[in-house]
């Protein structure tokens, strides 16, 4: 005899909990934007070195007078000393007026910036260790307003990023600062002034050096051709040599081309020589200078919410969509969306999907499509409603047509 056993099926897996997703979430966020707790770390260090810079500065003012101690009398060499000790503990303290009031005002500044970056790095971190507990509502929307308030700041539109910023409380969590410090050297360069560029790169030579990046050297090539403008040739060639020759080891054709310009001058209708003196060569070092600032801060070459609008537009742009022949529904029917979704590739699809025009449902063996004598298809659930309600004729919504509901030939999908 021959016994049925039940065999006990095996328990599902508990699904994971909202707050391991959460977690995941936050991580993945992190990936993309890293620039949330890169930024303020980037800018803390560069204050750092700044105030490190201004001590040793300030202490080797110390050193070089601790060598001129007074001789003729030893109290006088004491309150010489004294006065030098004095000052090396007001630079430690940075509340003692060190050599300079100049210096002292640098130092203080120097000190709340630090301690405003310190106070942004540990809003940030507290706001990631929230995402395993907060609200999921919350998180998403604090999200976008950082995306939006982040794309604001990179299009210039710096007075609705601070308000929007402040009303939604999350001055901690955007860099307004930093890209306000940009503001002022891209403000120069749109006016044609290099000098404020020039020492953005000083600030930042050994960092910029270590990227091998050129924006120092088409500065300066500019600058050249801004003399060669002007007809102050021999201004033009000490220049040159003062600031161009030691770029010649690793941008030789380039040097030669610019330096060409002496002798086609601005007036010359030669193409490769007319452009360097053509305004668009000052917005391209606009933009070079964009990419070494985001680059420099470890930010996204891309505003965020371009990558965020693409990674969605990569699962919707499909052969039909660059014809040009959307629905309306589609984004990509949208010429601002199109221009985000020219550089992607089509979207991959094993498996097609039918969705009804009418009812936006699936169609499928349950809800299979039918074709009308038109052409267009839609799916026999929505085709069967109109015929009900119609006396058995339906409707064509894009064309106006009628037909019977038997003139509909159904569709099958291979």
């Amino acid at each position: 005899m021959e016994m049925a056993i039940d065999t006990p099926s095996p328990s599902p897996s508990p699904a994971p909990s909202a707050a391991a997703g959460r977690q995941t979430r936050a991580a993945e966020s992190v990936r993309l934007e890293h620039q949330l707790v890169r930024v303020p770390l980037e800018a803390l260090r560069s204050t750092v070195r700044a105030n490190h810079r201004l001590a040793e500065k300030e202490i080797a003012a110390v050193i070089n007078s601790a060598s001129a101690v007074p001789g003729d009398s030893s109290a006088a060499a004491v309150d010489h000393l004294t006065s030098l000790v004095s000052r090396l503990h007001g630079l430690k303290r940075k509340a003692l007026p060190p050599i300079t009031p100049l210096s002292r005002r640098i130092m203080e500044e120097g000190a709340k910036a630090e301690e405003v970056q310190v106070q942004r790095c540990r809003a940030r971190l507290d706001r990631l260790a929230t995402a395993s507990a907060g609200d999921d509502g919350e998180w998403d929307d604090m999200r976008l307003k950082r995306i939006l308030v982040d794309y604001m700041l990179r299009m210039s539109y710096y007075d609705t990023a601070t308000n929007l910023a402040e009303i939604s409380g999350i001055q901690d969590l955007v860099d307004i600062d930093v890209f306000l410090d940009a503001k002022r050297v891209i403000d120069s360069l749109q006016n044609k002034e290099i000098a404020p560029a020039l020492a953005w790169c000083a600030e930042n030579k050994s960092r910029l050096k270590k990227s091998k990046s050129k924006l120092e050297f088409l500065l300066r090539l500019q600058e050249f051709v801004e003399l060669v403008k002007a007809k102050n040739f021999v201004q033009a060639i000490s220049y040159a040599r003062k600031y161009l020759a030691p770029w010649g080891a690793t941008h030789m054709k380039e040097l030669q081309r610019v330096t060409a310009t002496l002798v086609f001058r601005s007036s010359t209708n030669c193409a490769p020589y007319k452009v360097l003196f053509e305004q668009n060569q000052w917005d391209s070092l606009v933009d070079q200078f964009k990419q070494e600032f985001y680059k420099l801060y470890g930010m996204t070459l891309e505003p965020l919410l371009n990558i965020y609008l693409q990674a969605g537009l990569t699962a919707l742009k499909t052969p039909l969509c660059v014809e040009g022949n959307c629905p309306k529904e589609d984004p990509l029917s949208l010429e601002g969306f199109r221009k985000l979704a020219e550089p992607l590739p089509l979207t991959k699809q094993h498996h097609s999907k039918l969705v009804c025009y009418i009812t936006k449902e699936l169609m499928d063996t349950e809800n299979p499509p039918r074709v009308l004598p038109n052409g267009y298809v839609y799916s026999e659930k929505a085709l069967q409603e109109m015929s009900n309600k119609n006396e058995g004729k339906v409707t064509c919504p894009r064309t106006g047509e009628v037909y019977k509901f038997e003139d509909c030939v159904k569709a099958f999908i291979s």
